[in-house]
């Protein structure tokens, strides 16, 4: 067969492959510095299993003197949302994930397009070039074809696929092919496979260590009916003019390894050195499954946004995940950046991982916790911006007053800080009350008129200008009045001879004024929302 001829009738006006090369040279990078990629399809879907990998390799690069950079695998136009890259830059921005070159990114453009719809013609030029060598053919099959196909081989137990026996078109004749062209039948590039499935292949995962895989003897499709080359053989070819050195993936491409290592040896291109790294697990009852698109919102990194997490905290929970001895270095250096820990790829675990968002919580409030008072604003503020109600957009119109209420709710004043807040939605809320009486979300443990009293008795003596010492003494001094016991000590050695103690007086006016039975101190409450709002608070509450 002259397969020159049929290249130039499959691909006819497509450049030859001398040149890319020379236009993308190797790096000039220091030894050891290894150069990374992230490369998400344009989905507008952006998942914590992206994230951690971009930090995986951020850090490996970051470390090494290396370059991380962005790549956008849009081969597939039906998945493509309008939107998708800027949504995975935004995304990723908000973690402190910085690239060093890619699509939408100001740096070096020396191996640009970044696109891989833009890059079509290197492509064509390594399909044709496979053709000519005899190592690459048209297929005609139709979708119907590969149906009925796939259902012969599962009725034979076979293995599913399109190789061997089962490629009808691997051996088509020189004429049937100008047959099959001549009459307009659409048709894909195949890769020829030379793999043999009874040979082993050992692989060094940079992750996982020594593992077996079986040669590949798949015929897939390197390039589709509309010109545009499969994921498989874009990523070969785009790996290597873009002079990746190291690829972090999730483990669910290891099915496709052997697919990779034939692409790689075929088009003569060093590969580069390949880890797989672990899922995201979760519990789910007795059973620990992979995180879901479907069923789990917190796969989503807009979930983390639009809760408002702390970018640190996520991102300390997942650097967690993603080392063995990082929580170890986090505890003896909590405030240190994060950019200071050693990340190591032999630490990286092996099998699933278990993602758990109570963990996660935890680390956000002592993140959140650590921070200055005007740092816990900055950060609620560019939350209630971008995702809270106008309401809440107005909490930020005086700053001086939030001040007030960040100091006393964060417990910067104390020796020991409070940890109320987990993330920025929750503070938001968790702090609405300074600003609007708000619906109770505790009851109250006394009786209506018993309520009444207690606020009506507390309202006689109230003086905003009461410093708290002297506000204690009234509060207790209204106890006594009521039958409830003035001092705890009184009340635990003779329980039985008062309705109750200090604490629960104490309680229904921090209901009455927060809505809440659980609050900083309660004096400094009142002297923040001032004498006027606190009587209309507690004057509202003697009418409930």
């Amino acid at each position: 067969m002259d397969y020159k001829k049929l290249a130039e009738r499959l691909l006819p006006n497509t450049p030859s492959i001398d040149g890319f090369e020379t236009k993308y040279p190797p790096r000039n990078l220091e030894k050891g510095a290894q150069v990374t990629r992230l490369a998400p399809s344009p989905t507008g879907f952006i998942h914590l299993g992206n994230l951690f990998v971009a930090i995986a390799n951020e850090r490996i690069a970051h470390q090494s003197g290396g370059i991380l950079y962005l790549r956008i695998e849009d081969t597939d136009l039906k998945r493509k949302m309008d939107g998708a890259v800027e949504a995975v830059k935004n995304a990723l921005r908000y973690f402190d994930i910085k690239f060093d070159e890619g699509a939408e990114i100001d740096g070096d453009n020396t191996y640009a397009p970044w696109y891989q719809r833009q890059r079509a013609d290197i492509y064509r030029a390594y399909v044709k070039e496979l053709i000519i060598r005899g190592r690459a053919y048209p297929c005609f099959c139709t979708e119907d074809e590969l149906s009925a196909l796939r259902e012969q081989q599962s009725a034979e137990k076979k293995i599913t696929g399109y190789y061997g026996e089962y490629a009808k078109c691997r051996n088509l004749t020189e004429e049937e092919i100008y047959k099959n062209l001549d009459a307009g039948k659409p048709y894909v590039i195949r890769l020829k496979s030379l793999g043999n499935p009874e040979n082993k292949i050992k692989f060094h995962d940079e992750i996982k260590g020594d593992i077996t895989v079986t040669e590949n003897d798949q015929d897939v499709v390197i390039l589709k009916s509309d010109g545009i080359p499969t994921y498989h053989f874009a990523h070969a070819i785009d790996d290597h003019f873009m002079r990746t050195t190291l690829v972090i993936r999730g483990e669910e491409w290891l099915a496709s390894l052997p697919v990779h290592l034939e692409l790689f040896e075929t088009l003569g291109f060093e590969r580069p050195r390949y880890g797989h790294n672990c899922s995201l697990m979760k519990q789910d009852g007795d059973v620990r499954r992979k995180l879901s698109k479907r069923k789990d919102p917190e796969l989503s990194l807009e979930f983390y946004r639009q809760e408002g997490y702390f970018a640190r905290a996520v991102k300390v929970y997942m650097l967690t995940l993603l080392n063995s001895n990082f929580e170890e270095w986090y505890l003896k250096n909590p405030e240190k950046p994060l950019e200071e820990f050693k990340f190591t790829i032999g630490k990286m675990g092996k099998s699933g991982t278990l993602f758990d968002l109570d963990k996660l919580n935890d680390i956000s409030k002592n993140e959140l916790a650590r921070l200055f008072v005007e740092e816990m604003l900055a950060f609620l503020k560019a939350w209630a911006c971008e995702y809270g109600t106008d309401e809440q957009k107005a909490y930020f119109k005086d700053e001086e007053y939030l001040l007030k209420v960040l100091n006393l709710t964060m417990g910067t004043a104390g020796k020991k800080r409070r940890k109320d807040f987990t993330t920025a939605k929750q503070a938001v809320e968790l702090i609405s009350y300074f600003f609007a009486k708000q619906p109770r979300t505790d009851e109250y443990r006394v009786d209506k008129s018993t309520r009444k009293e207690i606020l009506n008795t507390f309202l006689a003596s109230y003086e905003y200008s009461d410093d708290a010492q002297v506000w204690f003494n009234k509060v207790k001094e209204a106890a006594g009045k009521l039958g409830f016991a003035a001092e705890m000590k009184d009340y635990k050695a003779n329980p039985e001879a008062y309705k109750g103690s200090v604490a629960d007086v104490a309680e229904v006016l921090r209901i009455a004024v927060t809505g809440k039975a659980n609050t900083p101190d309660l004096w400094s409450i009142m002297q923040i929302l001032g004498e006027k709002e606190t009587r209309a608070r507690i004057e509202s509450a003697t009418k409930e």
